[in-house]
C-alpha cells in the first residue's frame, strides 16, 4: 500500500518527459490500495497521483490489462463582432460597473501565449502575466513540487521584455497561436486601431503550455504525426498548478479549457472531469470549458437493442486503408453487452463473451487487419461497462461491430470513435447519431460548457457539440459566438477562429467579469461557480421559437448583461 503523502523529486524529470516511461492516472478514490509502487511520483492532489514506470519489460498498452482509467487519455485543440453579442462590452462600458476583469486571474491550458505581444502588457509596457509554466521546456527551474517543465514569472518576463531579444531570458513560444488567441479573446487588452479588445482587458492572466503528448500513447490511440495533442495527467496538474497560484495571489480564478476529446462515457466520470468538479466547488474558482465540434463528425452511435431482437448491427465506414482506429461502446450498469466483428469481406470473429478484465486479440486472414477486444467495468457502485475494440491496420470498406444483449433492460448503449483530427484517415458511422457529442471535460456536471453559434446571423455553428450527457444532465450550458471569431495571431497581427474553444474564452471572459463584481467589489462574496453558471442561464437570450433547454442550444445565447439585469429583480 503506498502512502498517499509519498512524493518523489530527485532525477524524475526524465520520467516525466521521456517516451521510454509509462505515465499512470492513480485515483484513490476509486483504487485506494495500491500494491506496486514507482520510484517517481508526480502529486496532483490527495486524490490523485501519477506513476512513472520504465516501459523496458512491461507489456504493451491495453485497456483490460493495465485498466482503462490509469492510461491518460489524449485531447485535442477545439477549432478549426463576438463581445456586443454576448452582453461582455455593455458590461465592460456600463459606467457603475466597468467590468473588466480588475483583480481576477484567468488561466489558460493550451499552446502558450505570445507574452511579447502589447495585448498582454499594461499601458507602461510591463506584462499583465503573472506566470507561465512551460511544461515542454526542461532548461529552466520547474514550480515548485513538479517535476517537469520551467517556470517564468512576472518579474523575469518583465527583464525579457526590456531586452533586446527577450526569448533568451524567457524562451517560452506559442508556436500553434490557438493559446495565444484564446488568451487575446478572453483577456486581451485594447487595440483602437484595430477595433480590438478582450472581453476582461484588465484581468491578470496565468499560462500554461501544454507538453505533447508521449508518443507511445500516439502509437496507441493511432494519432497521425503532426496532430497537437495533450495528455490528461499533463492537463491536470496544469489545473492544480493555476489553483496553487491563485492561492498565493489570493485572486479569484476562472480557468478557460479549450482542449477536448472523444474518449470516455460522455457523462460526470473520467479523471480529469472528477478533478474539474473538486475544483469547481472550491470558493473563488470558475472552470469553463469548451463544448467541442463534433456534432456532425458522424462519429456517435446510438444504439437500441429492442425486446426480441438477437443483436444489432455497427456499420463502420473505413474509406482508405489507414493505420488504426479505436472505438469504444459504453452502456450503464446493469446493461451488459457482447460484441463480435465482421470485416468487409465478410469474415468474422466469434461473439466476444463480456467479462470485466477479458482480453482477446484476433487476426483477419484476408485483411491482414488485427483487432483487439477489451472488456473493462468502471470501479463505482454506478459501474458502466466498456468495450474497447481498437482495428490495427484495417482497410478499406465497411466494418461491422456485432452487439448483442447479454442483460439487457433498456437495451440502450453508445459508442463513440476519435475526433475527426485524431485519425489518419476518415472514419465514420454509417447510421450516426449528432446528439451526446460534447467532448470531455465538457461533460462534467459542475463545469460551464458552452456550445456555439454564429453571432452574425443567430444561427447555430453546426458542428457545435451537441447534448445531453449520458447521465442525462444538460450540455451545453448555453452557446456563445464561434464562428469567425476576431482576435490575436503570431505576428501581432489578427485572425479569425471558428470552434467551440473561441466560445470558451468569450465565456471564460463574461465568468471573470461577474467575480469581479462578486469577490473584488464585494457585491457576492459568497458566489460560486455553480452561482455564476446559473447566473448565466437566466441571462441567456431564448428565441420564442424554441423550447429549453434543448441538445444544441441549451439555455439560449450567452448575454451577461441581462444576467446582471436580472439581479435587480
Amino acid at each position: 500500500m503506498i502512502d498517499a503523502g509519498v512524493f518523489f523529486m530527485a532525477d524524475c524529470r526524465e520520467q516525466a518527459v521521456s517516451n521510454d516511461f509509462f505515465d499512470f492516472i492513480i485515483s484513490y478514490v476509486d483504487t485506494p490500495f495500491i500494491t506496486v509502487t514507482s520510484d517517481c511520483i508526480q502529486r496532483i492532489d490527495e486524490d490523485y497521483d501519477i506513476f512513472y514506470y520504465a516501459r523496458e519489460g512491461l507489456p504493451d498498452l491495453n485497456v483490460a490489462g493495465y485498466s482503462y482509467e490509469v492510461i491518460p487519455k489524449c485531447f485535442g485543440l477545439l477549432d478549426q463582432t463576438a463581445l456586443e453579442a454576448s452582453g461582455i462590452l455593455r458590461m465592460q462600458n456600463q459606467p457603475a460597473l466597468r467590468l473588466r476583469g480588475n483583480g481576477v486571474l484567468v488561466g489558460f491550458i493550451d499552446t502558450g501565449i505570445d507574452y511579447t505581444n502589447p495585448l498582454f502588457r499594461f499601458s507602461d509596457g510591463s506584462t499583465r502575466i503573472l506566470s507561465i509554466w512551460d511544461q515542454e521546456l526542461q532548461s529552466g527551474t520547474p514550480p515548485q513540487g513538479i517535476l517537469y517543465g520551467s517556470v517564468y514569472r512576472r518579474e523575469e518576463i518583465d527583464r525579457a521584455l526590456l531586452s533586446d531579444n527577450p526569448y533568451e531570458l524567457v524562451p517560452s513560444r506559442d508556436e500553434n497561436g490557438h493559446g495565444t488567441f484564446l488568451a487575446g479573446v478572453a483577456a486581451g487588452g485594447e487595440d483602437v486601431r484595430a477595433d480590438f479588445i478582450g472581453a476582461v482587458p484588465e484581468a491578470s492572466i496565468a499560462v500554461v503550455k501544454l507538453k505533447e503528448a508521449k508518443q507511445y500513447l500516439k502509437d496507441f490511440y493511432f494519432i497521425p504525426d503532426g496532430v497537437p495533442v495533450y495528455q490528461e495527467n499533463d492537463i491536470m496538474l496544469a489545473v492544480s498548478y493555476l489553483n496553487g497560484l491563485a492561492m498565493i495571489y489570493d485572486m479569484p480564478l476562472v480557468i478557460c479549457l479549450g482542449v477536448g476529446s472523444s474518449m470516455g462515457n460522455h457523462g460526470r466520470t473520467g479523471a480529469v472531469s472528477t478533478y474539474l468538479n473538486y475544483i469547481c466547488g472550491r470558493r473563488k474558482r470558475c472552470v469553463v470549458a469548451a463544448a467541442g465540434n463534433e456534432a456532425n463528425a458522424r462519429r456517435h452511435f446510438q444504439g437500441e437493442l429492442s425486446a426480441g431482437m438477437n443483436y444489432e448491427d455497427v456499420q463502420i465506414n473505413v474509406e482508405q486503408d489507414m493505420r488504426g482506429f479505436y472505438v469504444e461502446l459504453w452502456a450503464k450498469a446493469p446493461e451488459l453487452y457482447a460484441v463480435a466483428v465482421i470485416s468487409p469481406t465478410g469474415e468474422q470473429i466469434p461473439r466476444v463473451p463480456v467479462r470485466a478484465g477479458a482480453s482477446l486479440e484476433f487476426r483477419f486472414v484476408f485483411e491482414q487487419t488485427t483487432v483487439s477486444v477489451d472488456c473493462w467495468s468502471e470501479p463505482r457502485e454506478t459501474a458502466s461497462q466498456l468495450v474497447y475494440l481498437r482495428f490495427k491496420e484495417p482497410k478499406q470498406g465497411i466494418w461491422i461491430v456485432r452487439v448483442f444483449p447479454q442483460n439487457v433492460i433498456t437495451g440502450n448503449y453508445h459508442m463513440w470513435l476519435p475526433m475527426q483530427q485524431m485519425t489518419d484517415g476518415e472514419v465514420f458511422f454509417l447510421r450516426s447519431n449528432p446528439d451526446m457529442t460534447i467532448t470531455d471535460p465538457g461533460s462534467a456536471t459542475q463545469v460551464i460548457t458552452p456550445g456555439g453559434y454564429n453571432a452574425a446571423n443567430e444561427a447555430l455553428y453546426l458542428n457545435s457539440g451537441r447534448g445531453y450527457t449520458i447521465d442525462g444532465e444538460v450540455k451545453p450550458d448555453f452557446v456563445a459566438p464561434a464562428v469567425e471569431v476576431y482576435g490575436p495571431g503570431l505576428r501581432q497581427n489578427y485572425v479569425t477562429y471558428t470552434g467551440t474553444s473561441a466560445a470558451a474564452a468569450l465565456t471564460a471572459g463574461a465568468c471573470a467579469q461577474i467575480m469581479q463584481w462578486g469577490f473584488v467589489e464585494l457585491n457576492e462574496p459568497r458566489l460560486s461557480n455553480a452561482g455564476i453558471k446559473n447566473m448565466l442561464i437566466r441571462g441567456a437570450d431564448r428565441n420564442n421559437e424554441r423550447s429549453y433547454p434543448n441538445r444544441e442550444w441549451g439555455y439560449g445565447t450567452l448575454d451577461v448583461y441581462q444576467a446582471f439585469l436580472n439581479l435587480r429583480g
